[in-house]
């Protein structure tokens, strides 16, 4: 009888042993599963990018907001402070609309049809790196030789998962965007912070692309949609 009762105590024992082991094992695992989808949640970038576009004859100021799957790209006028235009984009509806803050009006933006390339692009992952808004940068360098172009690319390989898929959905013809696409591999959240497009024949700048201010924060829902007192404009 004792040895009956005891073997009781010892099976209750166990199973609260058991039960404490499965309670440790499923906090660890709930702490890891929540700890990951935080970190997660926040590794993509939210906030503005300002960046600075040259060429032979002119500088333009733009900038990038972001915000989950929306961005916003305003472009300035040459001279003062105004907004130009204004670019809508919506990588989760796979849209892009048009704004125009001096006519109050908006449209939608259809994918642009690059050009046909004229030979073949050779890329080439460089040995230089440029630390650029305190961001470590790789430089890949696409050169197409029928074309006489050239163009390095410093692209940091932070949390700006919005860049490539807009990219995509934007599919703009100029030799900047699309040598861009011609660099396979990168990873999820890569941007290039700097770029340079030179003529191969006698290293003449044609242009070049130069983030100037990178600022993490939130950005108003507002800020990414088209002002409700503008009319649509049908093409």
């Amino acid at each position: 009888m004792k040895c009956s009762v005891l073997e009781k105590v010892n099976k209750v024992r166990a199973l609260r042993m058991t039960f404490k082991k499965q309670q440790k094992h499923m906090k660890s695992f709930f702490t890891l599963f929540f700890g990951l989808a935080f970190l997660s949640s926040f590794s993509q970038f939210a906030g503005s990018v300002e960046f600075k576009y040259y060429t032979s004859k002119d500088t333009t100021l733009n900038t990038y907001w972001v915000k989950d799957k929306k961005i916003k790209l305003d472009q300035y006028a040459k001279r003062g402070n105004a907004i130009e235009g204004s670019f809508i984009f919506d990588l989760g509806e796979k849209t892009i609309k048009f704004v125009n803050p001096k006519r109050k009006v908006w449209g939608d933006q259809k994918s642009e049809i690059p050009p046909v390339m004229k030979g073949k692009c050779d890329v080439k992952k460089g040995k230089a790196s440029k630390v650029l808004n305190g961001v470590k940068c790789t430089e890949y360098i696409v050169k197409n030789t029928e074309e006489n172009t050239i163009i390095s690319y410093y692209i940091a390989t932070e949390s700006y998962d919005f860049f490539i898929p807009m990219m995509e959905l934007w599919n703009r013809k100029d030799k900047q965007s699309i040598y861009f696409g011609k660099i396979k591999g990168l990873s999820k959240g890569s941007m290039p912070l700097m770029s340079e497009e030179r003529q191969i024949s006698d290293n003449k700048m044609i242009s070049k692309l130069e983030m100037i201010k990178i600022t993490k924060s939130e950005v108003e829902p507002s800020k990414l949609e088209v002002p409700a007192d503008y009319k649509k404009f049908d093409q």
